[in-house]
C-alpha cells in the first residue's frame, strides 16, 4: 500500500507558496500581528477569552513578533507550514498547547483576516502616495510661481498652436495632480474599512464585535455586507483605478517634455545632472531621466492593469484571483510610482526654458496671429470670420516669404484687409506690431484659467489652498491610525496586567 505524500508538493511549494511567503513578510506580517493583537482583546472584551488567556495569547504573540522579526530573512515554508499565519500559529501552539492558543482563532476565518490585511497594507500605500504627490504639486506649484511669466509655445497637434506660459502650462499638471490626489482619497475610503468579523463569509454565532475590531484597527468603518467583505473587489480595483489613471496622466506630461527637450524644438533645456552623454558621440546630451519617467509610467500602468484582468471576469465569491499573487503585482505599481513622483519632482525643479529659442519659435510660427485676428474684430468692428481670412491669407504669405509679424510689410497687411473689408484699416502700424506680439497675446487672455498675471495668480493661491486642505486630511487620517495604535498597545497591555492581578 503506497502512503500519500504530505502537503505541499515540492513544486507547489516552490512555485506558489515560496513566492506567496515572501510578499506576505514584506507586506503583510506586521499588520497580522496587529490583528491577532486587536482580535484578542477583543475577545477578551466580549469574555469570549478568560484573563489569563488573553494574558498568555497576547503575551506569546508580543514573543513571536520579537522573535520572528529578529530572522525574518530565515522564516520560510515548512513541511506544514504554508504561510506566515500557519507558522504564528503553530508557534503560538507550541507555546500554549492547542487548548488556549486555538482560541485566539474563534470567530474568524484565513478569509476575513486576508482581506483586511490587503485594506490595510493599501490604506497605508495611499496615504504614502497621496502624500509624495502632495510634495510633488506643492513644488510645482513654486516653479510655476517663478514661471508665471516665462513663455513657451503650446501645441496642438504636434504643431505650435499659441504662445503660453511656462506657469499657466505647468497649471495644467498642477490640477491633474491634485485630481489624481482627489481620485485616491475616493479609493482610500474604499479600502478604509475593516473585513474583520466575516470569517469565511457570512460571519458567526459567537457574540464578537465587528466595529471595535474596525476601532482598534484604525478603520474609518466596517465593511457592512460580510458576503462583499470576501467576494468584493472593487476596493482592490477602487484603488488601482486610480492608480492608472495617475500614470497615464504623468505620462502624457513626459511625453511633452521629450518632445520640447528634442533638438527640433529644443524649448526646455534639461541641465547636465540629468544628462547621460553618450560612449560614441561627443556631442551627444540624452536627456535619460524623461525617457525613464516614461517607460516607469507605462509600466506603471501594466501593474495596474494586471490587477484588473486578474480580477476580470473571476467569479463573485472568494478566489484567490483577487489576492496574494494580485496584491503583489499591484505593490509594485505602489513602488513605481513613489519613484516616477520623486524623479519628476527633481527634474522639474532644475529644469529650464530656452527663452530665445521659444523666442526664435514664436516669431517664425506667427503662432500670435489668433490674437491678431481678435483685435481686428474689436478695433475695426469686423466680424470674426472676415479677420480670421485676413489672418489665414496673411500667414500664408509669411510662410511663403519667410516673414513674421514683426517684419512682414504693414501694407502687405492693410492690402490684405482692404481686399477682404472694402476699405483700409483703421489700425496703425504700430498698433499692428503691437497686438501681435506674446507679451499682448498674454496679457489679455484674463478670464478665469487663463495665462495673464492675474488669472494666474488667483489659481496659484487656490492650488495652495487646496494642498493645504489635503494635506491636512492626510494628516488626520495619520492621526487616527496612531491614536488606533496607541488604543490598541494599551488594551493590550491592559489585560497582560489584568491577569497578573
Amino acid at each position: 500500500m503506497t502512503t500519500a505524500a504530505a502537503f505541499p508538493a515540492p513544486v507547489y511549494r516552490d512555485t506558489v507558496l515560496g513566492p506567496l511567503f515572501e510578499n506576505m513578510k514584506r507586506h503583510h506580517w506586521r499588520h497580522l500581528m496587529r490583528v491577532n493583537d486587536a482580535h484578542a482583546v477583543m475577545l477578551a472584551e466580549q469574555g469570549l477569552l478568560t484573563a489569563d488567556e488573553a494574558a498568555a495569547i497576547l503575551n506569546a504573540l508580543e514573543a513571536i513578533e520579537t522573535d520572528v522579526a529578529s530572522r525574518l530573512d530565515e522564516v520560510g515554508v515548512g513541511s506544514a507550514e504554508e504561510d506566515l499565519f500557519c507558522v504564528i500559529e503553530d508557534d503560538l501552539r507550541r507555546r500554549l498547547g492547542i487548548a488556549v492558543a486555538g482560541r485566539l482563532h474563534t470567530g474568524r476565518s484565513r478569509n476575513d483576516i486576508d482581506h483586511t490585511l490587503f485594506n490595510l497594507a493599501l490604506r497605508d500605500k495611499v496615504l504614502a502616495l497621496s502624500e509624495a504627490l502632495v510634495h510633488l504639486i506643492d513644488g510645482v506649484i513654486a516653479v510655476a510661481t517663478r514661471h508665471r511669466d516665462t513663455l513657451v509655445v503650446a501645441y496642438t497637434h504636434g504643431q505650435p498652436a499659441q504662445p503660453t506660459t511656462w506657469g499657466h502650462y505647468l497649471a495644467a499638471l498642477i490640477e491633474v495632480l491634485l485630481r489624481d490626489v482627489d481620485r485616491l482619497s475616493q479609493a482610500l475610503r474604499m479600502v478604509d474599512q475593516s473585513a474583520m468579523g466575516a470569517a469565511a463569509i457570512t460571519t458567526t454565532g459567537f457574540p464578537i464585535d465587528r466595529p471595535r475590531m474596525a476601532e482598534l484597527l484604525g478603520f474609518t468603518k466596517v465593511q457592512e455586507n460580510t458576503y462583499g467583505c470576501i467576494a468584493a473587489a472593487d476596493g482592490t480595483t477602487g484603488v488601482y483605478a486610480a492608480l492608472k489613471v495617475m500614470f497615464l496622466n504623468i505620462g502624457r506630461f513626459v511625453q511633452d517634455l521629450n518632445q520640447w527637450a528634442g533638438f527640433e524644438v529644443g524649448q526646455l533645456h534639461v541641465p547636465d545632472t540629468f544628462v547621460q552623454r553618450s560612449s560614441i558621440m561627443p556631442q551627444k546630451r540624452n536627456p535619460v531621466p524623461i525617457e525613464h519617467l516614461r517607460v516607469m509610467c507605462s509600466l506603471g500602468v501594466s501593474c495596474c492593469d494586471g490587477v484588473m484582468l486578474a480580477v476580470h471576469n473571476t467569479p463573485f465569491t472568494d478566489v484567490n484571483d483577487t489576492e496574494h499573487e494580485a496584491q503583489e503585482t499591484g505593490y509594485r505599481a505602489f513602488d513605481t510610482a513613489g519613484r516616477v513622483v520623486a524623479l519628476l519632482n527633481g527634474f522639474l525643479e532644475v529644469a529650464t526654458i530656452n527663452t530665445a529659442v521659444v523666442r526664435r519659435h514664436i516669431d517664425q510660427s506667427y503662432i500670435t496671429i489668433t490674437e491678431v485676428a481678435d483685435s481686428l474684430v474689436r478695433a475695426e468692428g469686423i466680424s470674426f470670420g472676415q479677420a480670421h481670412s485676413i489672418c489665414s491669407w496673411l500667414a500664408r504669405h509669411m510662410g511663403e516669404q519667410g516673414e513674421t509679424l514683426a517684419t512682414v510689410p504693414y501694407a502687405v497687411f492693410a492690402a490684405a484687409f482692404a481686399a477682404a473689408v472694402d476699405r483700409p484699416p483703421g489700425l496703425a502700424e504700430a498698433e499692428f506690431r503691437r497686438i501681435g506680439t506674446p507679451e499682448h497675446f498674454i496679457a489679455v487672455r484674463t478670464h478665469c484659467g487663463g495665462p495673464a498675471p492675474a488669472p494666474m495668480d488667483r489659481s496659484l493661491a487656490g492650488y495652495r489652498d487646496q494642498v493645504e486642505i489635503d494635506r491636512a486630511r492626510l494628516a488626520d487620517h495619520h492621526r487616527r491610525i496612531e491614536a488606533a495604535a496607541v488604543k490598541l498597545a494599551d488594551r493590550v497591555a491592559h489585560w497582560q496586567r489584568t491577569a497578573r492581578k
